[in-house]
Protein backbone atom coordinates (compact mmCIF):
# COMPACT_ATOMS: atom_id res chain seq x y z
CA UNK A 1 0.00 0.00 0.00
CA UNK A 2 1.31 3.32 -0.85
CA UNK A 3 1.79 6.30 1.39
CA UNK A 4 -0.97 8.08 0.42
CA UNK A 5 -3.43 4.67 0.56
CA UNK A 6 -2.44 4.32 4.16
CA UNK A 7 -3.04 8.20 4.84
CA UNK A 8 -6.08 8.19 3.70
CA UNK A 9 -7.22 5.16 5.01
CA UNK A 10 -6.10 6.54 8.67
CA UNK A 11 -7.83 9.40 7.83
CA UNK A 12 -10.95 8.10 6.85
CA UNK A 13 -10.80 5.93 9.83
CA UNK A 14 -10.42 9.08 11.99
CA UNK A 15 -13.56 10.25 10.86
CA UNK A 16 -15.84 7.23 11.01
CA UNK A 17 -13.92 7.23 15.46
CA UNK A 18 -15.48 10.77 15.68
CA UNK A 19 -18.33 10.28 13.80
CA UNK A 20 -19.32 7.10 16.04
CA UNK A 21 -17.67 8.55 19.63
CA UNK A 22 -15.72 5.77 20.05
CA UNK A 23 -12.94 8.58 19.92
CA UNK A 24 -13.40 9.54 23.55
CA UNK A 25 -12.05 6.10 24.55
CA UNK A 26 -8.45 6.66 26.42
CA UNK A 27 -8.87 10.27 25.51
CA UNK A 28 -8.42 13.56 28.24
CA UNK A 29 -11.68 14.48 29.68
CA UNK A 30 -11.66 18.55 29.38
CA UNK A 31 -13.54 21.15 31.31
CA UNK A 32 -16.71 22.50 29.24
CA UNK A 33 -14.44 25.90 28.68
CA UNK A 34 -11.60 24.68 27.76
CA UNK A 35 -10.04 25.29 24.35
CA UNK A 36 -6.75 23.92 22.43
CA UNK A 37 -6.03 25.19 19.07
CA UNK A 38 -2.87 24.36 16.44
CA UNK A 39 -2.28 27.23 14.33
CA UNK A 40 -0.39 26.14 10.53
CA UNK A 41 0.92 28.48 8.38
CA UNK A 42 0.58 27.47 4.74
CA UNK A 43 3.32 29.19 2.87
CA UNK A 44 1.68 27.78 -0.51
CA UNK A 45 -1.51 29.66 0.25
CA UNK A 46 -0.61 32.41 2.18
CA UNK A 47 -3.27 31.49 5.06
CA UNK A 48 -3.15 29.60 8.48
CA UNK A 49 -5.24 26.70 9.44
CA UNK A 50 -6.89 26.36 12.78
CA UNK A 51 -7.14 22.52 14.14
CA UNK A 52 -9.62 22.32 16.82
CA UNK A 53 -7.47 19.98 19.38
CA UNK A 54 -10.71 19.62 21.59
CA UNK A 55 -13.34 18.51 19.09
CA UNK A 56 -10.72 16.94 16.60
CA UNK A 57 -11.89 18.85 13.75
CA UNK A 58 -10.77 21.71 11.78
CA UNK A 59 -11.86 25.11 12.88
CA UNK A 60 -11.22 27.57 9.81
CA UNK A 61 -8.61 29.08 7.47
CA UNK A 62 -7.62 32.87 8.20
CA UNK A 63 -6.26 34.41 5.45
CA UNK A 64 -2.89 36.34 6.60
CA UNK A 65 0.17 38.21 4.49
CA UNK A 66 1.70 36.61 1.92
CA UNK A 67 3.74 33.55 2.37
CA UNK A 68 3.90 32.99 6.14
CA UNK A 69 6.95 31.25 7.50
CA UNK A 70 6.92 31.58 11.39
CA UNK A 71 4.57 31.47 14.12
CA UNK A 72 4.54 32.54 17.67
CA UNK A 73 1.99 32.12 20.65
CA UNK A 74 1.41 35.01 23.59
CA UNK A 75 -0.18 32.95 26.30
CA UNK A 76 -0.15 35.58 28.47
CA UNK A 77 -2.66 37.35 26.07
CA UNK A 78 -4.31 34.34 24.04
CA UNK A 79 -2.62 35.94 20.63
CA UNK A 80 -0.89 34.04 18.16
CA UNK A 81 2.01 35.90 15.37
CA UNK A 82 2.69 35.01 12.05
CA UNK A 83 5.27 35.96 10.14
CA UNK A 84 4.44 36.80 6.73
CA UNK A 85 8.21 36.65 4.89
CA UNK A 86 6.22 38.00 1.53
CA UNK A 87 4.57 40.59 1.98
CA UNK A 88 7.06 42.28 5.23
CA UNK A 89 4.52 42.17 8.35
CA UNK A 90 3.32 40.33 10.84
CA UNK A 91 -0.50 38.94 11.49
CA UNK A 92 -2.01 39.36 15.26
CA UNK A 93 -4.76 36.97 15.73
CA UNK A 94 -7.16 36.47 18.23
CA UNK A 95 -6.80 32.76 19.98
CA UNK A 96 -10.60 32.97 21.04
CA UNK A 97 -11.93 34.50 18.15
CA UNK A 98 -9.04 33.31 15.22
CA UNK A 99 -9.72 36.28 13.75
CA UNK A 100 -6.81 38.79 12.57
CA UNK A 101 -6.97 41.96 14.67
CA UNK A 102 -3.65 43.44 13.29
CA UNK A 103 -0.92 43.86 10.57
CA UNK A 104 2.45 45.24 11.91
CA UNK A 105 4.77 46.49 9.19
CA UNK A 106 8.68 44.84 9.94
CA UNK A 107 11.04 44.79 7.25
CA UNK A 108 11.86 42.18 4.61
CA UNK A 109 11.54 38.79 4.51
CA UNK A 110 10.67 37.92 8.04
CA UNK A 111 11.29 34.38 8.71
CA UNK A 112 11.56 33.86 12.09
CA UNK A 113 9.33 35.15 15.32
CA UNK A 114 10.23 34.72 19.37
CA UNK A 115 8.19 36.30 22.22
CA UNK A 116 9.48 37.07 25.32
CA UNK A 117 8.79 34.92 28.86
CA UNK A 118 6.43 38.39 29.97
CA UNK A 119 4.60 38.61 26.74
CA UNK A 120 5.61 42.03 25.86
CA UNK A 121 8.05 41.73 23.39
CA UNK A 122 8.58 39.77 20.36
CA UNK A 123 11.52 39.80 17.97
CA UNK A 124 11.31 39.03 14.81
CA UNK A 125 14.34 37.86 12.38
CA UNK A 126 14.41 39.55 8.80
CA UNK A 127 16.05 37.78 6.36
CA UNK A 128 16.00 40.34 2.99
CA UNK A 129 17.13 43.60 5.42
CA UNK A 130 19.88 41.79 7.57
CA UNK A 131 18.20 43.12 10.92
CA UNK A 132 15.82 41.95 13.75
CA UNK A 133 12.62 44.13 14.44
CA UNK A 134 11.70 44.46 18.05
CA UNK A 135 7.63 44.43 18.80
CA UNK A 136 5.80 46.12 21.71
CA UNK A 137 2.77 43.71 21.55
CA UNK A 138 0.95 45.59 23.64
CA UNK A 139 0.54 48.80 21.06
CA UNK A 140 1.36 46.16 18.19
CA UNK A 141 3.82 48.17 16.82
CA UNK A 142 7.50 48.32 15.61
CA UNK A 143 9.94 49.89 18.61
CA UNK A 144 13.40 49.26 17.12
CA UNK A 145 15.63 48.00 14.40
CA UNK A 146 18.73 46.03 15.03
CA UNK A 147 21.51 45.54 12.77
CA UNK A 148 22.78 41.88 12.77
CA UNK A 149 24.78 39.83 10.36
CA UNK A 150 24.32 38.98 6.62
CA UNK A 151 20.46 36.79 6.30
CA UNK A 152 19.44 36.03 10.01
CA UNK A 153 16.83 33.08 10.23
CA UNK A 154 16.66 32.51 13.91
CA UNK A 155 16.17 35.19 16.69
CA UNK A 156 16.08 33.85 19.52
CA UNK A 157 15.67 35.81 23.46
CA UNK A 158 17.33 34.45 26.71
CA UNK A 159 14.03 33.48 29.23
CA UNK A 160 16.06 36.25 31.83
CA UNK A 161 15.33 38.83 29.00
CA UNK A 162 18.83 39.50 28.64
CA UNK A 163 20.00 38.37 25.88
CA UNK A 164 19.32 38.33 22.35
CA UNK A 165 21.18 35.72 19.81
CA UNK A 166 20.76 35.71 16.13
CA UNK A 167 21.78 32.63 13.81
CA UNK A 168 23.19 34.92 10.30
CA UNK A 169 22.65 31.93 7.80
CA UNK A 170 24.61 34.34 5.16
CA UNK A 171 27.74 35.30 6.69
CA UNK A 172 27.76 32.22 9.28
CA UNK A 173 27.49 34.24 12.39
CA UNK A 174 25.90 34.47 15.24
CA UNK A 175 25.40 37.68 16.62
CA UNK A 176 24.78 38.42 20.41
CA UNK A 177 22.51 41.36 21.77
CA UNK A 178 22.13 43.14 24.99
CA UNK A 179 18.12 42.85 24.45
CA UNK A 180 18.17 46.17 27.40
CA UNK A 181 20.36 48.71 25.69
CA UNK A 182 20.18 46.84 22.09
CA UNK A 183 23.32 46.62 21.25
CA UNK A 184 25.67 44.64 19.99
CA UNK A 185 27.78 42.73 22.70
CA UNK A 186 29.40 39.84 20.30
CA UNK A 187 30.14 37.92 17.25
CA UNK A 188 31.18 34.75 16.67
CA UNK A 189 31.95 33.50 12.82
CA UNK A 190 32.62 30.30 11.63
CA UNK A 191 29.47 28.49 11.75
CA UNK A 192 28.34 27.49 8.19
CA UNK A 193 24.73 28.57 7.41
CA UNK A 194 24.10 28.88 10.86
CA UNK A 195 20.79 28.04 11.45
CA UNK A 196 18.06 26.94 14.40
CA UNK A 197 19.21 28.01 17.89
CA UNK A 198 18.14 27.55 21.41
CA UNK A 199 19.05 28.93 24.90
CA UNK A 200 18.99 27.02 28.07
CA UNK A 201 16.27 27.76 30.78
CA UNK A 202 19.07 29.39 32.87
CA UNK A 203 19.66 31.52 30.16
CA UNK A 204 23.55 30.75 30.41
CA UNK A 205 24.44 29.27 27.34
CA UNK A 206 23.24 29.06 23.58
CA UNK A 207 23.30 26.41 21.11
CA UNK A 208 23.68 26.86 17.27
CA UNK A 209 23.04 24.20 14.34
CA UNK A 210 25.98 25.34 11.82
CA UNK A 211 23.73 23.82 8.98
CA UNK A 212 26.09 24.04 6.16
CA UNK A 213 28.29 21.23 8.33
CA UNK A 214 28.69 18.93 10.48
CA UNK A 215 28.48 21.15 14.13
CA UNK A 216 26.71 22.78 16.84
CA UNK A 217 28.42 25.88 18.18
CA UNK A 218 28.20 26.67 21.86
CA UNK A 219 28.46 30.27 23.51
CA UNK A 220 28.36 30.94 27.04
CA UNK A 221 26.24 33.79 27.89
CA UNK A 222 27.86 36.61 29.45
CA UNK A 223 26.36 36.83 33.24
CA UNK A 224 26.64 40.09 35.15
CA UNK A 225 27.45 38.07 38.59
CA UNK A 226 29.02 35.37 37.04
CA UNK A 227 31.55 33.88 39.03
CA UNK A 228 33.96 31.58 37.02
CA UNK A 229 36.49 33.18 34.75
CA UNK A 230 35.33 35.20 31.31
CA UNK A 231 31.63 34.77 32.72
CA UNK A 232 30.92 38.07 32.62
CA UNK A 233 31.17 38.02 28.77
CA UNK A 234 29.80 36.49 26.17
CA UNK A 235 32.43 33.87 24.94
CA UNK A 236 32.56 30.68 22.61
CA UNK A 237 32.88 27.75 24.41
CA UNK A 238 33.08 25.22 21.94
CA UNK A 239 32.36 23.61 18.18
CA UNK A 240 30.89 20.13 18.42
CA UNK A 241 30.69 17.73 16.37
CA UNK A 242 27.59 15.68 15.32
CA UNK A 243 26.00 14.84 11.95
CA UNK A 244 26.27 16.09 8.73
CA UNK A 245 23.60 19.15 7.85
CA UNK A 246 22.00 19.36 11.33
CA UNK A 247 18.92 21.18 10.57
CA UNK A 248 16.84 21.38 13.87
CA UNK A 249 18.03 21.49 17.94
CA UNK A 250 15.56 19.53 20.46
CA UNK A 251 15.94 20.89 23.83
CA UNK A 252 14.42 18.98 26.60
CA UNK A 253 12.27 21.00 28.87
CA UNK A 254 14.48 20.33 32.10
CA UNK A 255 17.51 21.65 29.72
CA UNK A 256 19.79 18.80 30.21
CA UNK A 257 20.20 17.68 26.96
CA UNK A 258 19.92 18.63 23.28
CA UNK A 259 18.94 16.51 20.42
CA UNK A 260 20.64 17.15 16.63
CA UNK A 261 18.31 16.06 13.74
CA UNK A 262 20.77 15.11 11.31
CA UNK A 263 19.52 15.36 7.71
CA UNK A 264 22.50 14.79 6.19
CA UNK A 265 23.36 12.03 8.26
CA UNK A 266 19.92 10.50 9.31
CA UNK A 267 20.74 10.35 12.69
CA UNK A 268 20.39 12.16 16.11
CA UNK A 269 23.12 13.27 18.07
CA UNK A 270 22.62 13.86 22.17
CA UNK A 271 24.53 16.36 23.73
CA UNK A 272 24.82 17.15 27.50
CA UNK A 273 24.56 20.87 27.82
CA UNK A 274 25.93 20.89 31.18
CA UNK A 275 29.86 19.85 29.71
CA UNK A 276 28.80 20.64 26.26
CA UNK A 277 29.88 17.37 24.89
CA UNK A 278 28.57 14.70 22.31
CA UNK A 279 27.30 11.56 23.90
CA UNK A 280 26.83 9.84 20.70
CA UNK A 281 24.84 9.22 17.24
CA UNK A 282 21.97 7.18 16.96
CA UNK A 283 20.36 6.14 13.10
CA UNK A 284 16.61 7.70 13.85
CA UNK A 285 15.20 7.68 9.81
CA UNK A 286 15.94 9.27 6.09
CA UNK A 287 16.81 12.89 6.56
CA UNK A 288 15.41 13.74 9.91
CA UNK A 289 14.03 17.26 9.94
CA UNK A 290 11.84 18.03 13.10
CA UNK A 291 12.16 16.90 16.69
CA UNK A 292 10.14 17.73 20.36
CA UNK A 293 11.02 15.78 23.68
CA UNK A 294 7.84 15.08 25.63
CA UNK A 295 7.37 17.19 28.86
CA UNK A 296 8.42 14.50 31.24
CA UNK A 297 12.01 14.23 29.60
CA UNK A 298 11.28 10.69 28.65
CA UNK A 299 10.32 10.53 24.77
CA UNK A 300 11.90 12.33 21.77
CA UNK A 301 10.21 12.38 18.91
CA UNK A 302 11.73 12.85 15.32
CA UNK A 303 10.28 13.26 11.86
CA UNK A 304 12.24 11.98 9.11
CA UNK A 305 10.96 13.20 6.31
CA UNK A 306 12.45 11.56 3.19
CA UNK A 307 10.77 8.31 4.80
CA UNK A 308 7.37 9.83 5.98
CA UNK A 309 7.07 8.63 9.62
CA UNK A 310 7.71 9.76 12.95
CA UNK A 311 10.03 8.00 15.41
CA UNK A 312 9.72 7.55 18.77
CA UNK A 313 13.02 7.49 20.44
CA UNK A 314 13.19 6.57 24.63
CA UNK A 315 15.70 9.53 26.26
CA UNK A 316 16.37 6.99 29.18
CA UNK A 317 17.09 3.79 27.34
CA UNK A 318 19.03 5.62 24.58
CA UNK A 319 16.78 3.38 21.75
CA UNK A 320 14.23 3.52 19.49
CA UNK A 321 10.84 2.32 20.68
CA UNK A 322 8.74 2.61 17.29
CA UNK A 323 8.28 4.37 14.43
CA UNK A 324 4.65 5.65 12.67
CA UNK A 325 3.63 6.15 8.84
CA UNK A 326 2.58 9.71 8.22
CA UNK A 327 2.13 11.87 5.57
CA UNK A 328 4.82 12.70 2.59
CA UNK A 329 7.28 15.13 3.57
CA UNK A 330 6.83 15.45 7.60
CA UNK A 331 8.79 18.12 8.91
CA UNK A 332 7.87 20.36 11.98
CA UNK A 333 6.34 18.64 14.90
CA UNK A 334 4.04 19.91 17.67
CA UNK A 335 2.64 18.44 21.30
CA UNK A 336 -0.52 19.43 22.77
CA UNK A 337 -0.04 21.06 25.98
CA UNK A 338 -1.37 17.97 27.52
CA UNK A 339 1.43 15.71 25.57
CA UNK A 340 -1.75 13.81 24.69
CA UNK A 341 -1.60 14.51 20.76
CA UNK A 342 1.57 14.85 18.21
CA UNK A 343 1.15 16.86 15.30
CA UNK A 344 3.36 16.56 12.30
CA UNK A 345 3.04 18.80 9.14
CA UNK A 346 3.11 17.15 5.62
CA UNK A 347 4.56 19.59 3.70
CA UNK A 348 4.46 17.05 0.35
CA UNK A 349 0.80 16.48 1.05
CA UNK A 350 -0.34 18.79 2.19
CA UNK A 351 -1.74 18.27 5.71
CA UNK A 352 -1.36 17.39 9.10
CA UNK A 353 -0.85 13.59 10.59
CA UNK A 354 -2.23 13.75 14.11
CA UNK A 355 -0.70 10.90 16.47
CA UNK A 356 -1.69 9.78 19.84
CA UNK A 357 1.48 9.36 21.97
CA UNK A 358 0.10 6.56 24.37
CA UNK A 359 -2.43 4.16 22.97
CA UNK A 360 -3.44 0.87 23.75
CA UNK A 361 -4.15 -2.63 22.22
CA UNK A 362 -7.12 -4.40 22.68
CA UNK A 363 -5.55 -6.47 25.76
CA UNK A 364 -4.18 -2.66 27.33
CA UNK A 365 -0.83 -2.66 26.59
CA UNK A 366 0.66 0.39 26.28
CA UNK A 367 1.62 1.32 22.50
CA UNK A 368 3.70 4.33 22.22
CA UNK A 369 2.92 6.48 18.84
CA UNK A 370 0.20 5.87 16.86
CA UNK A 371 -1.39 7.60 13.86
CA UNK A 372 -5.04 8.72 15.22
CA UNK A 373 -5.95 10.42 12.14
CA UNK A 374 -4.86 12.80 9.36
CA UNK A 375 -6.14 16.37 8.79
CA UNK A 376 -6.39 18.90 6.08
CA UNK A 377 -3.82 22.08 5.50
CA UNK A 378 -3.33 24.59 2.88
CA UNK A 379 -0.61 24.62 0.11
CA UNK A 380 3.02 24.17 1.93
CA UNK A 381 2.38 23.75 5.40
CA UNK A 382 5.66 25.20 7.19
CA UNK A 383 5.06 25.93 10.55
CA UNK A 384 2.74 25.20 13.56
CA UNK A 385 2.04 26.24 16.99
CA UNK A 386 -0.23 25.06 19.84
CA UNK A 387 -1.82 26.77 22.94
CA UNK A 388 -4.79 25.88 25.46
CA UNK A 389 -6.91 28.26 27.47
CA UNK A 390 -10.05 28.82 29.16
CA UNK A 391 -12.71 31.17 27.86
Amino acid sequence: MRTWQRVALAGALGSSLLLSGCRRKHFPRYPSDFRQFAWITNGGSNSVTVLDLVNMQQAGTIAVGDDPTAIAVNPKSDEVYVANSGSATVSVIDAKTNRVTAKIPVHKDPSSIDVDSDGGLAYVANTGSNSVSVVDLKIWREIASVSVGDEPVAAKIAPDGRTLVVANRGDSSVSVIDAQTLRLRAVFSGCPQAGDTVILPDSSRAFVACTGGHQVMVIGLAREHGQLPGSQSDHLLDLLDVGQTPVHLALKPDGGEIFVSNYGSDTVSEIATSNAEVGGAYVIGAHPWGGVVSADNSTLWVSNSAANTVAAYSVDDGKLIHTVQVGDGPGPLALSDDGFLLLALDSVSGDVSVLRTISYKPKGEAVTGSLFTVMSAGKHPNAIAVMGFRE
